[in-house]
Protein backbone atom coordinates (compact mmCIF):
# COMPACT_ATOMS: atom_id res chain seq x y z
CA UNK A 1 0.00 0.00 0.00
CA UNK A 2 1.14 3.22 -1.13
CA UNK A 3 2.27 6.02 1.08
CA UNK A 4 -0.32 8.38 0.05
CA UNK A 5 -3.20 5.57 0.62
CA UNK A 6 -1.82 4.85 4.26
CA UNK A 7 -1.97 8.62 5.01
CA UNK A 8 -5.85 8.64 3.32
CA UNK A 9 -6.71 6.01 5.55
CA UNK A 10 -5.34 6.92 8.52
CA UNK A 11 -7.36 10.43 8.10
CA UNK A 12 -10.22 8.78 7.58
CA UNK A 13 -10.27 6.97 10.57
CA UNK A 14 -9.56 9.77 13.01
CA UNK A 15 -12.74 11.31 11.11
CA UNK A 16 -14.90 8.41 11.56
CA UNK A 17 -13.68 8.90 14.98
CA UNK A 18 -14.33 12.02 15.76
CA UNK A 19 -18.19 11.25 14.20
CA UNK A 20 -18.61 8.12 16.35
CA UNK A 21 -17.27 9.88 19.52
CA UNK A 22 -19.62 12.26 19.81
CA UNK A 23 -23.73 12.90 19.50
CA UNK A 24 -25.66 16.06 19.03
CA UNK A 25 -26.21 16.99 22.41
CA UNK A 26 -29.49 19.21 22.76
CA UNK A 27 -28.97 22.36 24.27
CA UNK A 28 -29.40 22.86 27.85
CA UNK A 29 -30.05 25.67 30.69
CA UNK A 30 -27.08 24.87 32.92
CA UNK A 31 -24.25 27.10 33.51
CA UNK A 32 -20.77 26.46 33.16
CA UNK A 33 -21.07 24.85 36.43
CA UNK A 34 -23.47 22.23 35.24
CA UNK A 35 -25.76 24.38 37.62
CA UNK A 36 -29.52 25.09 36.53
CA UNK A 37 -30.00 28.62 35.40
CA UNK A 38 -34.02 28.56 35.38
CA UNK A 39 -33.72 30.30 31.70
CA UNK A 40 -34.70 28.52 28.50
CA UNK A 41 -32.57 31.56 26.59
CA UNK A 42 -29.89 29.90 25.16
CA UNK A 43 -26.25 31.09 26.30
CA UNK A 44 -25.24 33.19 23.43
CA UNK A 45 -28.53 35.55 24.39
CA UNK A 46 -27.50 35.91 27.40
CA UNK A 47 -24.07 36.32 28.40
CA UNK A 48 -24.00 40.21 27.74
CA UNK A 49 -26.20 41.20 30.26
CA UNK A 50 -23.70 40.28 32.69
CA UNK A 51 -21.31 43.09 33.79
CA UNK A 52 -18.09 42.38 32.27
CA UNK A 53 -15.94 41.99 35.76
CA UNK A 54 -18.45 39.39 36.46
CA UNK A 55 -16.91 37.17 33.54
CA UNK A 56 -14.37 35.29 34.84
CA UNK A 57 -12.73 31.90 33.82
CA UNK A 58 -9.43 30.33 31.89
CA UNK A 59 -9.06 30.40 28.28
CA UNK A 60 -7.30 28.76 25.99
CA UNK A 61 -7.26 30.50 22.62
CA UNK A 62 -5.94 28.24 19.61
CA UNK A 63 -4.24 29.85 16.53
CA UNK A 64 -2.72 29.30 13.58
CA UNK A 65 -0.82 32.72 13.54
CA UNK A 66 2.50 31.58 14.93
CA UNK A 67 3.97 34.30 13.30
CA UNK A 68 2.58 36.79 15.93
CA UNK A 69 1.34 34.84 18.77
CA UNK A 70 4.25 36.06 20.81
CA UNK A 71 3.71 39.52 19.78
CA UNK A 72 0.19 40.66 18.40
CA UNK A 73 -1.66 38.21 20.42
CA UNK A 74 -0.16 39.38 23.53
CA UNK A 75 -1.29 43.18 22.91
CA UNK A 76 -4.59 41.52 22.38
CA UNK A 77 -4.51 39.61 25.49
CA UNK A 78 -4.03 42.80 27.38
CA UNK A 79 -6.34 44.97 25.55
CA UNK A 80 -9.04 42.24 26.22
CA UNK A 81 -7.99 42.55 30.01
CA UNK A 82 -8.78 46.15 30.34
CA UNK A 83 -12.51 45.09 29.67
CA UNK A 84 -12.35 41.44 31.11
CA UNK A 85 -10.01 41.81 34.20
CA UNK A 86 -11.06 38.58 35.71
CA UNK A 87 -10.14 36.02 32.39
CA UNK A 88 -6.96 34.72 32.03
CA UNK A 89 -6.49 33.94 28.39
CA UNK A 90 -3.69 31.58 26.95
CA UNK A 91 -2.86 31.12 23.09
CA UNK A 92 -1.69 27.95 21.60
CA UNK A 93 -0.42 27.96 17.76
CA UNK A 94 -0.67 25.12 15.37
CA UNK A 95 1.85 25.23 12.50
CA UNK A 96 -0.04 22.77 10.50
CA UNK A 97 -3.70 23.81 12.00
CA UNK A 98 -6.17 20.96 10.49
CA UNK A 99 -3.58 18.61 10.53
CA UNK A 100 -2.83 19.28 14.46
CA UNK A 101 -6.58 19.92 15.56
CA UNK A 102 -8.31 17.14 14.14
CA UNK A 103 -6.79 14.42 16.33
CA UNK A 104 -7.66 16.84 19.64
CA UNK A 105 -11.27 16.39 18.36
CA UNK A 106 -11.59 12.66 19.43
CA UNK A 107 -11.17 14.59 23.09
CA UNK A 108 -12.64 17.44 24.51
CA UNK A 109 -9.46 19.33 24.65
CA UNK A 110 -8.83 21.45 21.94
CA UNK A 111 -9.23 24.41 23.46
CA UNK A 112 -11.85 27.19 24.79
CA UNK A 113 -11.87 29.26 21.57
CA UNK A 114 -10.41 27.66 18.28
CA UNK A 115 -10.89 27.99 14.47
CA UNK A 116 -13.42 25.85 12.98
CA UNK A 117 -12.08 23.02 11.18
CA UNK A 118 -12.97 23.12 7.17
CA UNK A 119 -11.62 19.46 7.39
CA UNK A 120 -15.40 18.28 9.78
CA UNK A 121 -18.43 17.69 7.70
CA UNK A 122 -20.75 20.71 8.08
CA UNK A 123 -23.81 18.46 9.32
CA UNK A 124 -21.22 17.37 12.18
CA UNK A 125 -20.29 20.85 13.36
CA UNK A 126 -23.20 20.89 16.37
CA UNK A 127 -21.37 17.92 17.59
CA UNK A 128 -18.23 20.23 18.60
CA UNK A 129 -19.04 23.66 18.16
CA UNK A 130 -21.15 25.73 20.72
CA UNK A 131 -24.17 28.14 19.20
CA UNK A 132 -23.15 31.73 18.66
CA UNK A 133 -26.83 32.69 16.99
CA UNK A 134 -29.83 32.15 14.80
CA UNK A 135 -28.63 32.39 11.44
CA UNK A 136 -31.49 34.43 10.09
CA UNK A 137 -30.78 37.36 13.11
CA UNK A 138 -26.64 37.63 12.08
CA UNK A 139 -27.02 37.41 8.47
CA UNK A 140 -28.37 41.31 9.37
CA UNK A 141 -25.18 42.08 11.04
CA UNK A 142 -22.08 39.91 9.82
CA UNK A 143 -21.28 38.45 6.69
CA UNK A 144 -19.83 35.01 5.57
CA UNK A 145 -21.94 33.53 8.16
CA UNK A 146 -23.88 31.14 6.31
CA UNK A 147 -20.92 29.41 5.15
CA UNK A 148 -20.61 26.98 8.84
CA UNK A 149 -24.36 27.31 9.72
CA UNK A 150 -26.44 24.34 10.43
CA UNK A 151 -30.25 24.29 10.65
CA UNK A 152 -30.39 28.34 10.60
CA UNK A 153 -27.80 27.87 13.62
CA UNK A 154 -24.23 29.68 12.93
CA UNK A 155 -21.33 28.14 15.08
CA UNK A 156 -18.50 30.59 13.81
CA UNK A 157 -18.07 34.08 12.58
CA UNK A 158 -14.88 34.51 9.75
CA UNK A 159 -11.80 36.26 11.32
CA UNK A 160 -11.84 38.22 8.40
CA UNK A 161 -13.54 38.71 5.19
CA UNK A 162 -11.04 39.00 1.88
CA UNK A 163 -11.29 40.79 -1.14
CA UNK A 164 -8.86 40.82 -4.73
CA UNK A 165 -7.84 43.96 -6.36
CA UNK A 166 -4.90 45.66 -7.69
CA UNK A 167 -2.64 46.88 -4.90
CA UNK A 168 -1.02 49.91 -6.44
CA UNK A 169 2.22 52.22 -5.17
CA UNK A 170 0.22 56.09 -5.11
CA UNK A 171 3.43 58.16 -5.35
CA UNK A 172 4.41 56.36 -8.61
CA UNK A 173 1.21 57.08 -10.14
CA UNK A 174 1.43 60.59 -9.16
CA UNK A 175 4.82 61.11 -10.76
CA UNK A 176 3.86 59.77 -13.98
CA UNK A 177 0.64 61.99 -14.57
CA UNK A 178 -1.98 59.50 -13.54
CA UNK A 179 -5.15 61.24 -12.05
CA UNK A 180 -7.17 59.29 -9.88
CA UNK A 181 -8.12 55.47 -10.15
CA UNK A 182 -8.43 54.31 -13.29
CA UNK A 183 -11.65 52.45 -13.53
CA UNK A 184 -11.90 50.40 -17.08
CA UNK A 185 -9.92 48.20 -18.89
CA UNK A 186 -8.63 50.62 -21.31
CA UNK A 187 -8.47 53.46 -18.56
CA UNK A 188 -5.98 50.83 -17.08
CA UNK A 189 -3.70 50.43 -19.90
CA UNK A 190 -3.11 53.66 -20.78
CA UNK A 191 -2.28 54.22 -16.73
CA UNK A 192 0.27 51.76 -16.97
CA UNK A 193 1.61 53.13 -20.66
CA UNK A 194 1.48 56.32 -19.04
CA UNK A 195 3.67 54.73 -15.78
CA UNK A 196 6.04 53.04 -18.70
CA UNK A 197 6.82 56.66 -20.40
CA UNK A 198 7.06 58.64 -17.55
CA UNK A 199 8.82 56.83 -14.51
CA UNK A 200 11.95 53.97 -14.29
CA UNK A 201 8.86 51.94 -12.42
CA UNK A 202 7.77 48.55 -14.20
CA UNK A 203 3.92 49.07 -14.56
CA UNK A 204 2.56 46.14 -13.93
CA UNK A 205 4.90 43.12 -12.23
CA UNK A 206 3.19 39.33 -12.98
CA UNK A 207 5.36 37.71 -10.73
CA UNK A 208 5.11 34.96 -13.11
CA UNK A 209 8.52 32.71 -12.05
CA UNK A 210 6.82 32.00 -8.85
CA UNK A 211 3.75 30.96 -10.77
CA UNK A 212 1.04 31.23 -8.19
CA UNK A 213 0.55 35.07 -7.75
CA UNK A 214 -1.44 34.71 -11.38
CA UNK A 215 -3.85 32.99 -9.71
CA UNK A 216 -4.62 35.90 -7.56
CA UNK A 217 -6.64 37.13 -10.91
CA UNK A 218 -8.86 34.72 -10.58
CA UNK A 219 -10.47 36.29 -7.47
CA UNK A 220 -11.00 39.71 -9.47
CA UNK A 221 -13.36 37.65 -12.52
CA UNK A 222 -16.35 38.88 -10.92
CA UNK A 223 -15.35 42.33 -10.53
CA UNK A 224 -15.07 42.28 -14.19
CA UNK A 225 -18.12 40.48 -14.33
CA UNK A 226 -19.67 43.12 -12.01
CA UNK A 227 -23.00 40.50 -11.18
CA UNK A 228 -22.48 38.26 -7.60
CA UNK A 229 -24.56 35.69 -9.09
CA UNK A 230 -21.95 35.32 -11.98
CA UNK A 231 -19.11 32.50 -10.59
CA UNK A 232 -21.38 29.82 -8.70
CA UNK A 233 -24.83 30.23 -10.36
CA UNK A 234 -24.51 30.91 -14.32
CA UNK A 235 -20.87 29.97 -14.87
CA UNK A 236 -22.55 26.46 -14.28
CA UNK A 237 -24.95 26.32 -17.33
CA UNK A 238 -22.22 27.60 -19.57
CA UNK A 239 -20.44 24.73 -21.45
CA UNK A 240 -17.89 26.97 -22.89
CA UNK A 241 -17.47 30.17 -20.28
CA UNK A 242 -14.70 31.52 -21.99
CA UNK A 243 -16.20 33.07 -25.67
CA UNK A 244 -15.49 36.48 -26.72
CA UNK A 245 -17.32 38.66 -24.25
CA UNK A 246 -18.08 36.50 -20.78
CA UNK A 247 -16.15 37.52 -18.31
CA UNK A 248 -13.26 35.19 -18.30
CA UNK A 249 -12.69 35.53 -21.76
CA UNK A 250 -12.46 39.85 -21.20
CA UNK A 251 -10.09 39.20 -17.90
CA UNK A 252 -7.81 37.20 -19.12
CA UNK A 253 -7.65 39.60 -22.21
CA UNK A 254 -6.37 42.27 -20.14
CA UNK A 255 -3.40 39.99 -18.56
CA UNK A 256 -2.62 39.23 -22.08
CA UNK A 257 -2.72 42.82 -23.41
CA UNK A 258 -0.53 44.42 -21.02
CA UNK A 259 2.03 41.37 -21.50
CA UNK A 260 2.03 42.21 -25.22
CA UNK A 261 2.15 46.09 -24.88
CA UNK A 262 4.94 45.65 -22.72
CA UNK A 263 3.88 46.67 -19.46
CA UNK A 264 5.24 44.31 -17.80
CA UNK A 265 8.71 43.53 -16.11
CA UNK A 266 10.96 43.21 -18.90
CA UNK A 267 11.87 39.00 -18.06
CA UNK A 268 8.90 37.43 -16.79
CA UNK A 269 11.27 34.18 -16.11
CA UNK A 270 13.41 35.80 -13.47
CA UNK A 271 10.72 37.62 -10.94
CA UNK A 272 10.59 36.91 -7.49
CA UNK A 273 7.87 36.87 -5.31
CA UNK A 274 9.89 38.47 -2.08
CA UNK A 275 11.77 40.89 -3.29
CA UNK A 276 8.63 42.60 -5.31
CA UNK A 277 6.90 43.08 -2.12
CA UNK A 278 10.14 45.10 -1.58
CA UNK A 279 10.53 46.79 -4.85
CA UNK A 280 6.88 47.97 -4.80
CA UNK A 281 7.08 49.43 -1.42
CA UNK A 282 10.45 50.90 -2.57
CA UNK A 283 8.36 52.79 -6.34
CA UNK A 284 10.29 50.31 -8.51
CA UNK A 285 6.74 48.59 -9.52
CA UNK A 286 3.93 50.47 -9.92
CA UNK A 287 1.24 47.67 -9.79
CA UNK A 288 0.37 44.07 -8.78
CA UNK A 289 -2.73 41.78 -8.85
CA UNK A 290 -3.59 40.41 -5.66
CA UNK A 291 -5.66 39.89 -2.62
CA UNK A 292 -6.13 42.50 0.36
CA UNK A 293 -4.08 39.89 2.54
CA UNK A 294 -0.89 41.15 0.83
CA UNK A 295 -1.37 44.52 1.32
CA UNK A 296 0.21 44.73 4.62
CA UNK A 297 2.95 42.24 3.91
CA UNK A 298 3.99 45.02 0.87
CA UNK A 299 2.90 48.33 3.67
CA UNK A 300 5.92 46.48 5.61
CA UNK A 301 8.39 45.83 2.90
CA UNK A 302 9.92 49.05 3.86
CA UNK A 303 9.61 52.86 4.66
CA UNK A 304 7.10 53.67 2.55
CA UNK A 305 3.77 51.87 3.94
CA UNK A 306 1.49 55.08 2.98
CA UNK A 307 2.42 55.20 -0.66
CA UNK A 308 0.42 51.55 -0.77
CA UNK A 309 -2.66 51.52 -1.48
CA UNK A 310 -5.60 48.74 -2.96
CA UNK A 311 -7.99 49.46 -5.89
CA UNK A 312 -10.85 48.08 -6.98
CA UNK A 313 -10.06 45.77 -10.67
CA UNK A 314 -10.81 47.34 -13.32
CA UNK A 315 -13.76 46.50 -15.42
CA UNK A 316 -16.04 47.42 -18.09
CA UNK A 317 -19.17 46.55 -15.94
CA UNK A 318 -21.44 48.79 -14.71
CA UNK A 319 -21.45 48.39 -11.25
CA UNK A 320 -17.69 47.91 -9.34
CA UNK A 321 -17.86 44.90 -7.07
CA UNK A 322 -15.34 43.92 -4.40
CA UNK A 323 -15.85 40.28 -4.06
CA UNK A 324 -15.80 38.99 -0.73
CA UNK A 325 -14.66 35.67 0.43
CA UNK A 326 -14.43 34.62 4.06
CA UNK A 327 -11.75 33.65 5.78
CA UNK A 328 -11.55 31.28 8.87
CA UNK A 329 -14.27 31.16 11.26
CA UNK A 330 -13.64 31.89 14.89
CA UNK A 331 -15.72 29.31 17.08
CA UNK A 332 -16.21 27.68 20.65
CA UNK A 333 -15.56 24.53 22.08
CA UNK A 334 -19.18 23.60 23.42
CA UNK A 335 -17.39 21.25 25.91
CA UNK A 336 -15.44 24.53 27.42
CA UNK A 337 -15.92 24.93 30.80
CA UNK A 338 -15.70 28.44 30.36
CA UNK A 339 -18.05 29.67 27.93
CA UNK A 340 -19.50 32.81 28.90
CA UNK A 341 -15.37 34.16 29.21
CA UNK A 342 -15.01 32.53 25.73
CA UNK A 343 -18.32 34.67 23.78
CA UNK A 344 -16.60 37.88 25.56
CA UNK A 345 -13.28 36.37 23.94
CA UNK A 346 -15.16 36.25 20.58
CA UNK A 347 -17.20 39.21 20.58
CA UNK A 348 -14.01 41.16 21.55
CA UNK A 349 -11.85 39.60 18.74
CA UNK A 350 -14.52 40.21 16.14
CA UNK A 351 -16.15 43.85 16.90
CA UNK A 352 -12.55 45.17 18.78
CA UNK A 353 -9.11 43.65 18.05
CA UNK A 354 -8.67 45.63 14.55
CA UNK A 355 -7.27 42.05 13.47
CA UNK A 356 -9.29 41.65 10.44
CA UNK A 357 -7.54 44.75 8.64
CA UNK A 358 -4.55 45.02 10.25
CA UNK A 359 -3.32 41.37 10.57
CA UNK A 360 -5.46 39.32 7.41
CA UNK A 361 -5.92 42.60 5.30
CA UNK A 362 -9.70 42.42 4.67
CA UNK A 363 -12.57 43.63 6.71
CA UNK A 364 -14.17 42.99 9.65
CA UNK A 365 -17.24 40.13 9.34
CA UNK A 366 -19.42 42.55 11.47
CA UNK A 367 -21.27 45.22 9.64
CA UNK A 368 -20.64 48.08 12.59
CA UNK A 369 -17.29 47.81 12.45
CA UNK A 370 -16.25 50.79 9.80
CA UNK A 371 -14.53 50.03 6.86
CA UNK A 372 -10.65 51.07 6.45
CA UNK A 373 -10.32 54.97 5.15
CA UNK A 374 -9.88 53.92 1.75
CA UNK A 375 -12.09 51.32 1.40
CA UNK A 376 -14.93 53.78 2.70
CA UNK A 377 -14.24 56.51 0.50
CA UNK A 378 -14.52 53.74 -2.87
CA UNK A 379 -18.21 52.85 -1.06
CA UNK A 380 -18.66 56.33 -1.41
CA UNK A 381 -17.67 56.63 -5.05
CA UNK A 382 -20.01 53.34 -5.56
CA UNK A 383 -17.96 50.31 -4.69
CA UNK A 384 -19.49 47.62 -3.76
CA UNK A 385 -18.38 44.53 -1.33
CA UNK A 386 -20.25 41.37 -1.23
CA UNK A 387 -20.10 37.86 -0.86
CA UNK A 388 -20.46 35.53 -3.95
CA UNK A 389 -24.17 34.09 -4.02
CA UNK A 390 -23.59 30.50 -3.44
CA UNK A 391 -24.23 27.37 -5.73
CA UNK A 392 -27.56 26.20 -5.90
CA UNK A 393 -27.82 23.06 -3.41
CA UNK A 394 -27.92 20.30 -6.08
CA UNK A 395 -25.07 22.26 -8.29
CA UNK A 396 -22.59 22.76 -4.96
CA UNK A 397 -18.88 21.30 -5.69
CA UNK A 398 -20.04 21.31 -9.41
CA UNK A 399 -17.42 24.08 -10.62
CA UNK A 400 -14.36 22.68 -8.75
CA UNK A 401 -15.17 19.19 -10.40
CA UNK A 402 -15.73 20.25 -14.07
CA UNK A 403 -12.68 22.59 -13.52
CA UNK A 404 -10.55 19.25 -12.51
CA UNK A 405 -11.79 17.22 -14.89
CA UNK A 406 -11.09 19.55 -17.61
CA UNK A 407 -7.66 20.40 -16.28
CA UNK A 408 -8.06 24.45 -17.10
CA UNK A 409 -7.04 25.04 -13.39
CA UNK A 410 -8.81 28.23 -12.56
CA UNK A 411 -7.19 28.64 -9.46
CA UNK A 412 -3.97 26.77 -10.98
CA UNK A 413 -1.07 28.94 -12.65
CA UNK A 414 0.22 26.73 -15.70
CA UNK A 415 -2.44 28.32 -18.14
CA UNK A 416 -1.88 31.79 -16.87
CA UNK A 417 1.82 30.95 -17.51
CA UNK A 418 1.12 29.96 -20.70
CA UNK A 419 -1.10 32.97 -21.65
CA UNK A 420 2.24 35.18 -20.34
CA UNK A 421 4.54 33.30 -22.74
CA UNK A 422 2.24 33.72 -25.89
CA UNK A 423 1.66 37.02 -25.25
CA UNK A 424 5.54 38.18 -25.21
CA UNK A 425 6.23 36.14 -28.38
CA UNK A 426 7.66 32.89 -26.58
CA UNK A 427 4.77 30.96 -27.74
CA UNK A 428 3.14 30.98 -31.66
CA UNK A 429 -0.57 31.10 -30.01
CA UNK A 430 -3.03 33.78 -30.00
CA UNK A 431 -5.13 35.12 -27.22
CA UNK A 432 -8.17 33.30 -29.00
CA UNK A 433 -5.97 30.45 -29.68
CA UNK A 434 -5.65 30.11 -25.97
CA UNK A 435 -9.41 30.54 -24.77
CA UNK A 436 -10.43 28.28 -27.66
CA UNK A 437 -8.34 26.07 -26.26
CA UNK A 438 -9.96 26.07 -22.74
CA UNK A 439 -13.42 26.07 -23.84
CA UNK A 440 -12.75 22.84 -25.37
CA UNK A 441 -11.49 20.97 -22.51
CA UNK A 442 -14.51 22.56 -20.40
CA UNK A 443 -16.86 21.80 -22.68
CA UNK A 444 -15.62 18.27 -23.10
CA UNK A 445 -15.80 18.02 -19.12
CA UNK A 446 -18.92 19.97 -18.70
CA UNK A 447 -20.75 17.16 -21.12
CA UNK A 448 -19.25 14.11 -19.50
CA UNK A 449 -19.78 15.31 -15.87
CA UNK A 450 -23.36 17.12 -16.22
CA UNK A 451 -24.55 14.94 -18.79
CA UNK A 452 -23.76 11.63 -17.55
Amino acid sequence: MSKKLLVFFASMLIVLGIIAGCSSDSEDTSNDNGEDTGSDAPLYETWKDKDPEEIEGDLTVITHRTDIVDSVYQDYKDQFNEKYPNVNVEFEALTDYGGEIMPRMNTQDYGDVQYLPVEVPIADIPNFFEPIGKLDEMEENYLGVEERAVDNTVYGIPIAVTYTGVIYNKAVFEEAGVEGIPATQEEFIDAMQQIKDNTDAIPLYTNYADGWPLTQWEGAVTTTAGDVDYYNVDMLDDPTPFDEGDPHYEHYKLMYDLAEQGLIEEDPLTTDWESSKVRMNNGEIATMVLGSWALEQVQGAGENADDIAIMPFPSDAEETIFSLGADLNISINKHSENKEAAFAWVDWFIHESGYSVEQAGGISAAKDVPLPEALAAGEEEGWQFSMLTPSPDDKKGLLDEIDKESEVGLWLEPRKQILIEAAIGNRDDSFDDLMNKWNEDWSAAYEKIVNE
